[in-house]
């Protein structure tokens, strides 16, 4: 058995539940908007939790305002979680901190999840910085902190002390220093509690990127797409499942990344993980491409562009045949000339403009298509050189001019306004099979 990790950090979360979460900005971004921006919120926090716990030994408990914890699953994945203490800020706070160290920590550090700002390496810094200072504090622009770390108990910083006011890190400051406890001071960052902070929220969020797999029996395929997202850190990866047999979502678990449920089609999968995306810019990905090393800079380089509204990766086919390179090559042709990328070269845009759209509209086939149209409007669509690899089974199961006739056929199908099963038909080409019997 392990021995007992010395660091603990102890998250101070709230379900996401409109109505009840982030009440002071329900007048700006409604109950449901608030509540959204608090799940943003939240992942982004627990990404940085993430980083650091990915570096070695280090307890991470998340302490809930209201349970019950099951409800938690989704927001929290396996992560342990408990509820709070009864009783005010301070009372929950102090029984933290007592429970920490009754379980041998040596280092404890509480933060909440109101700061996206927070970073690992702000986290790593705190639990340094208690090595040699009896406690740590990182401040938050709004008067109050955004982290306490504490190396002992010190109940007396709890009481009374007058919570919600500009006055909280200064006196929590002034009683360490009168029990004589030298103290870490961290950089100010800005905490989101009223809607005048929603500017550094946006400010925050939007340096992050999100990218988000729908899968459904992907567990063959699943792996390799994983592991080329996850070489790059700073992305954060959501799998959503469409109701999967096979171990799909035991994949994804074990890598760590977020994975939700949802009712089976890539468009609802993929409005669904965007509803829990912390990030400003999208990358849509599906279970058999790869993303090439570096994409992270490739989307925000793309999109710092304020005139580009949707940006896609150039495709390439895994497999040697030369007819795949033909295919290539006309992809790249329509991306480039048409400005029609589609699902398999990994589309990405900002999450504004994502809204704007209303997103995915609920489509069977072609929802990738259907975004793209309606994206290019409102600006350019920017074609990477940065390589997306995808499988070829489609092509190879049909060949290359059968395989370009029946995707200008579903294409010209769409248009026409043919139903959904027939689209599919026409795709696999099982609609002329059964039309020749």
């Amino acid at each position: 058995m392990n021995p007992p990790a010395s660091n603990h950090l102890i998250v101070f979360a709230r379900l996401p539940v409109p109505g009840r979460t982030k009440t002071r900005l329900i007048p700006a971004l409604g109950a449901e908007g608030a509540a959204r921006l608090q799940v943003q919120m939240t992942r982004h926090v627990l990404r940085a939790v993430d980083a650091l716990a990915a570096e070695g030994t280090l307890d991470v408990r998340v302490a809930l305002d209201a349970g019950p914890t099951t409800d938690a699953a989704p927001w929290f994945g396996e992560r342990a979680c408990g509820l709070q203490a009864e009783g005010d800020l301070g009372v929950r706070l102090a029984t933290a901190f007592d429970d920490a160290f009754a379980k041998g920590a040596k280092r404890v550090v509480v933060i909440g999840t109101d700061c996206p700002s927070l970073d690992a390496d702000t986290l790593r810094r705190a639990f340094d910085a208690l090595g040699g200072h009896g406690a740590c504090l990182g401040p938050a622009s709004d008067g109050g902190y955004y982290l306490l770390g504490l190396r002992a108990p010190e109940p007396q910083l709890f009481m009374d002390m007058p919570w919600s006011t500009k006055h909280v890190y200064r006196e929590t400051l002034a009683r360490l220093e009168d029990v004589g406890r030298s103290v870490a001071r961290l950089q100010v960052l800005d905490d989101v509690d009223v809607p005048g902070d929603l500017p550094a929220a946006h400010r925050a969020l939007e340096r992050t990127v999100s990218v988000v797999v729908p899968t459904l029996n992907e567990a063959e395929r699943l792996p390799a797409c994983l592991d080329a997202l996850l070489a790059d850190p700073r992305a954060e990866v959501i799998v959503v499942d469409g109701g999967s047999t096979d171990y799909t979502v035991a994949i994804a678990q074990a890598r760590g990344v977020a994975v939700l449920e949802s009712a089976p089609g890539r468009a609802v999968q993929m409005n669904t993980g965007v509803e829990a995306a912390c990030g400003d810019a999208l990358v849509f990905c599906h279970a058999d491409t790869h993303l090439p090393a570096g994409y992270v800079d490739t989307v925000r380089d793309t999109l710092h562009d304020h005139a580009v509204a949707l940006g896609a990766f150039r495709l390439g086919l895994r497999g040697e045949e030369r007819a795949l390179r033909n295919i290539e090559a006309g992809v790249h042709w329509r991306s480039t000339r048409r400005k029609m990328p589609y699902g398999d070269q990994a589309l990405f845009l900002r999450r504004r403009t994502f809204d704007a759209l209303g997103g995915y509209r609920p489509l069977p086939i072609m929802e990738d298509y259907d975004l793209v149209r309606r994206a290019r409007p409102l600006g350019r669509v920017a074609i990477s050189d940065a390589v997306a690899t995808s499988s070829a089974r489609f092509w190879r199961r049909h060949g290359m001019v059968k395989g370009v006739v029946l995707n200008q056929l579903t294409l010209a199908g769409w248009h026409v306004g043919l139903r959904a099963r027939h689209l599919r038909r026409i795709r696999s080409g099982r609609f002329f099979r059964r039309q020749h019997a």
